[in-house]
């Protein structure tokens, strides 16, 4: 087993060299892995560049030929991903350490990415003081800011060098936690608005003998919660919160990407689906809020999230999309609605109560669900009767035969 070193040989050669000593006098193996493409790697490394291309379906003769760094930068991320993943599926990855730049950490990540969640990873970055959601994703990566750039052994470079040395070496050296006693995965969403109904749900659904795992609807949280049912661990979903299909279709800054609300369409899951949060698209603070938008209903959640109402005419789009990417499940689904609203400010008497908006979104997702079950409950979504009803119905949909 061995930790796989990230890096550009030819212009942070004497870097990695530092890195791998200082993981070697710690104890661990290590294997580095040539990202680079011009230059010279002047330093003795597992996989060669050309091997990495070659890993990407092309060769380093081609890459230089072709001369676009852009291009070479693509394939490197493509070739590193899948030399990882072979060398993980092999059980000979405990794991990975990057060092770069813009390229470097563009490369890095995007072969983080590709290994499973719980497998050590950390980029030391000179971008990772500032936004890295294009370079996380959803996955468990670690950023490391370098403070300075990763060109020469010097006092500042050396210590968080050395620190990375020993943050990567403690990960992989951790015990890992026995599975022996883990039980059934459920996956739910949630949103502040909606925190009453999953808090309820998941103490229903421990009681009942499952690990509920609860994805904040932020947009990566989405994102994070459609990557999990990709990698086969969970028996169901309680997908109550869908808000970020709101922010896709409207133009919030919680967007999760179209693929929201797909995973467990196409794997076969349980699945309970709601539409916590609908009501609303999620902005910064106020003066994000793009000017089209100044004379809509707005509130100001706290200093740095403005919410905006959606309307009628959205409440419909959204229900559309909700009801058409549901209905093709081809595992056990229903959706569960709620007549008296949507979220703790789409209530009686609260800011984004609007039944109008509300009989637009749950008319759109009755008629575009297909064979879909679709209850409609004369309830609040923070109702405790509205969380014992989706847990009940998730529980059925769970244990109910596979149909031949």
């Amino acid at each position: 087993m061995s930790i796989y070193l990230l890096a550009t040989c030819d212009t942070k050669g004497a870097e990695a060299a530092f890195v791998a000593a200082r993981l070697q006098a710690a104890g661990q193996s290590v294997r580095i892995v040539d990202t680079g493409c011009l230059g010279e790697c002047e330093i003795e490394v597992f996989h060669s560049r050309a091997e990495v291309f070659e890993a990407a379906g092309t060769t380093l003769e081609g890459m230089l030929r072709l001369a676009d760094r852009g291009e070479a930068v693509k394939a490197a991320a493509k070739g590193t991903s899948a030399l990882l993943l072979k060398a993980h599926q092999r059980g000979e990855l405990d794991g990975v350490l990057g060092l770069g730049g813009s390229a470097g950490t563009s490369i890095g990540t995007t072969a983080m990415r590709a290994l499973p969640l719980g497998v050590p990873k950390l980029m030391v970055s000179t971008l990772a003081s500032g936004q890295v959601r294009q370079y996380v994703g959803d996955k468990d990566i670690a950023m490391l800011n370098s403070v300075v750039d990763i060109s020469g052994i010097n006092r500042i470079s050396r210590q968080v060098l050395t620190n990375a040395a020993g943050a990567i070496s403690g990960m992989v050296a951790m015990e890992r936690p026995s599975h022996g006693n883990d039980k059934p995965l459920i996956a739910a969403t949630m949103f502040g608005v909606t925190t009453p109904c999953v808090e309820q749900s998941r103490a229903l659904l421990e009681e009942a003998g499952y690990e509920v795992l609860v994805f904040h609807a932020t947009g990566v949280g989405g994102q994070a919660f459609e990557s999990l049912i990709h990698e086969g661990l969970l028996a169901g979903v309680l997908d109550i919160t869908t808000t970020e299909l709101a922010d896709e279709l409207v133009g919030g800054s919680l967007s999760a990407g179209p693929e929201r609300l797909t995973g467990a369409a196409r794997a076969g899951l349980p699945q309970v689906v709601s539409v916590g949060a609908t009501d609303m698209v999620n902005f910064q603070a106020r003066d994000t809020v793009p000017a089209h938008f100044s004379d809509r209903l707005l509130y100001e959640h706290n200093a740095e999230v403005t919410l905006m109402r959606t309307t009628p005419e959205e409440c419909a789009l959204i229900g559309t999309h909700i009801g058409q990417r549901v209905a093709p499940s081809t595992g056990p689904a229903e959706i569960l609605l709620p007549a008296r609203g949507v979220s703790a400010i789409d209530a009686e008497g609260q800011a984004f109560d609007s039944p109008t908006a509300r009989r637009a979104l749950m008319d759109a997702v009755a008629a575009h669900c297909g064979p879909i079950p679709c209850t409609e409950l004369d309830l609040h979504i923070n109702d405790p009767e509205f969380a014992a009803a989706a847990v009940s119905r998730l529980l059925n949909l769970i244990s109910a035969p596979i149909a031949p």
